[in-house]
């Protein structure tokens, strides 16, 4: 096909503003699924995405639409909405010239719109602004296009007003697609360049790589490249998804779909990478992406039933995947080896732990999550530790750096006062406030990391009664106050249980701290001292009682030193027990810290 009758674009919107929904009804629309195959967010394959209600993965499809006599090739990319998964959606966009902005007719303009927006400007996409669900009688769709032009700088006129749900207005929709978005480039003479955008593993086929041709053709048989590796291959097979795999002979300028070329080794394939033709290689690669910086780290070790080497193999499986998770050995004298990995978010640290389960059938134990923070050493060396058991003695350390972020969070008027007392409590400094009407305002905060990751956004939604939305993007690592708090449990210090807070909620959250552990290690046959320690000095402390027999039941009456002499015997026996019994810690003991609630 020409290159000027093929059309890339994605969907790009806040989360549950009808993205998967809009790309179904295009899809029936087209004739990509007939009405007996068609089911709802059919684009969303695992299971997980079908139980939460979210898209996880970004999925491609081609169809094919006759518009004026003229046919055109649709390549679809629909893109996940939650922030945590902010990058999947910049490597769609790196594949495409143009974007739908989807905006619920209801909810109206939403953080993770104005994030979107931005990105898909960042990318030179052409950006069409659709207000869905007008169907719904508490749609505003005027209210909704006065914000987008207002927030937004997209013409309040251009928006087209749209129902997925009962495919309203959908055909002028489609048209539009044909007509304001642009074709790409027209490169086919020159040499073979497709850029890797995503890839999954295939028990049978290897590495499935999803590609999108920026210049010449791919064939089948054909010997290629991978330029960043400078690994060489045979291409078995090339194709489309229609959204079902279809096998074709060549991928041609412009196209999107995929390509199999029994790559078994799983570290093989790197995500933006460029594909060239082995004995005619273009001279440059294309720009590829930015590594994602994970913002969460955790622990994960085996659990009872599974082994360190099934482990491995499932993280190197998932890694595949999803080239935004990270993991390196990692091993305590608690636990035993595992790995330290690296997530963008607490929900998506939530989904590859899922995946773990499900997909692979290992058994996980996992520690709670931090941040990474910097350290400026008294050498002038700055450090990233990720952890609060690779920090260096505190003697070395000249400075201590958190990460901050810019937080936007889109409200109701009448909730104002409630989130600035939450952002108060959680060290957030408001830098502005824009009214996108008279019912709703935009706050912008500059928060440390640490203190909104974990369950700020959980409490958001409660003191907003829902209605409150946010996203945040990584600013850059500041001075801070910092410390390390250490617990030891029965003397012992753990590593797994270690945390980095601000000095001045130290003491606090110690206490809370070992309140939890308390509640969470079970008793023993001896006394359990738990303590908190900054440095050398201890700030608190709590004791598990231990489990206390009544040795002197079976002693009637005598002397009261029969009694004495069998107590003491005990007293010793607990000592001895104390000094070489080991603590049992649960799991649930470790998520204790993760709470870090009020």
């Amino acid at each position: 096909m020409k290159t000027e009758n093929i059309r890339n674009f994605c969907i790009v919107a806040h989360i549950d503003h009808g993205k998967s929904t809009l790309a179904d009804r295009i899809m029936q629309l087209t004739g990509a699924v007939s009405e007996r195959d068609m089911q709802e967010q059919l684009l969303d394959s695992m299971d997980l995405e079908r139980e939460r209600g979210i898209t996880i993965k970004a999925s491609a499809v081609t169809m094919n639409y006759k518009h004026n006599g003229q046919e055109y090739m649709l390549n679809l990319i629909d893109t996940p909405g939650h922030v945590d998964f902010h990058y999947e959606v910049s490597r769609a966009m790196a594949a495409c010239e143009g974007a739908l902005l989807v905006v619920d007719a209801t909810q109206g303009v939403e953080a993770q719109t104005v994030a979107n927006a931005y990105l898909a400007i960042e990318n030179d996409l052409e950006i069409v602004p659709v207000i869905n669900k007008i169907d719904l009688p508490s749609a505003q769709p005027d209210v909704v296009a006065e914000e987008i032009e207002h927030i937004l700088g997209l013409k309040k006129e251009d928006c087209y007003n749209v129902s997925a749900k009962s495919a309203a207005n959908m055909e002028e929709l489609l048209e539009a697609i044909v007509t304001l978005l642009p074709p790409p480039e027209d490169h086919c003479n020159e040499q073979p360049r497709a850029l890797i955008f995503d890839s999954h593993y295939d028990d049978y086929r290897g590495v499935i790589c999803y590609v999108r041709i920026f210049g010449g053709t791919l064939k089948t048989g054909q010997k290629v490249r991978m330029m960043n590796t400078g690994r060489s291959y045979l291409v078995s097979e090339l194709g489309k998804f229609t959204p079902k795999m279809k096998r074709i002979n060549e991928l041609t300028c412009g196209e999107v779909g995929y390509m199999v070329a029994s790559i078994r080794t799983l570290s093989e394939v790197t995500i933006g990478d460029t594909i060239t033709d082995e004995y005619n290689p273009a001279s440059k690669p294309l720009p590829g992406y930015q590594k994602p910086m994970q913002m969460v780290f955790s622990d994960f070790y085996p659990g009872n039933s599974t082994d360190y080497t099934k482990l491995r193999a499932a993280f190197d499986k998932l890694a595949l995947n999803d080239a935004s998770f990270t993991f390196v050995p990692q091993s305590s004298p608690a636990l035993g080896f595992g790995f330290r990995c690296g997530f963008l978010g607490l929900l998506h640290m939530e989904i590859v732990q899922e995946r773990l389960e499900r997909e692979n059938g290992v058994e996980v134990v996992q520690t709670a999550p931090t941040v990474s923070y910097e350290i400026l050493t008294n050498d002038g060396e700055v450090k990233r530790v990720d952890s609060p058991s690779q920090m260096p003695d505190p003697t070395n350390i000249a400075e201590l750096r958190e990460p901050f972020v810019r937080l936007e969070i889109i409200t109701p008027t009448d909730t104002i006062g409630a989130i600035m007392k939450l952002t108060e409590q959680r060290r957030c400094t408001l830098i502005k406030t824009d009214y996108l009407s008279t019912t709703r305002v935009m706050m912008e905060f500059k928060a440390p990391l640490a203190d909104i990751v974990y369950d700020f956004y959980d409490i958001l939604k409660g003191v907003s009664r829902g209605y409150a939305t946010m996203d945040y993007e990584l600013i850059a690592f500041e001075k801070s106050d910092l410390v390390k708090i250490n617990i030891l449990i029965n003397k012992i210090p753990v590593d797994a249980l270690s945390s980095i807070v601000h000095r001045s909620n130290a003491e606090q959250r110690g206490r809370k701290m070992l309140i939890r552990l308390r509640k969470a290690i079970p008793r023993h046959q001896f006394e359990v001292p738990l303590q908190v320690t900054i440095g050398g000095k201890i700030i608190a402390r709590e004791t598990i009682k231990g489990f206390r027999k009544d040795v002197t039941a079976k002693l009637y009456g005598g002397d009261i030193t029969r009694k004495m002499k069998v107590l003491e015997k005990q007293k010793k026996g607990k000592a001895r027990m104390k000094n070489i019994g080991s603590v049992t810690i649960p799991q649930d003991a470790f998520m204790t810290i993760l709470d870090n609630s009020e």
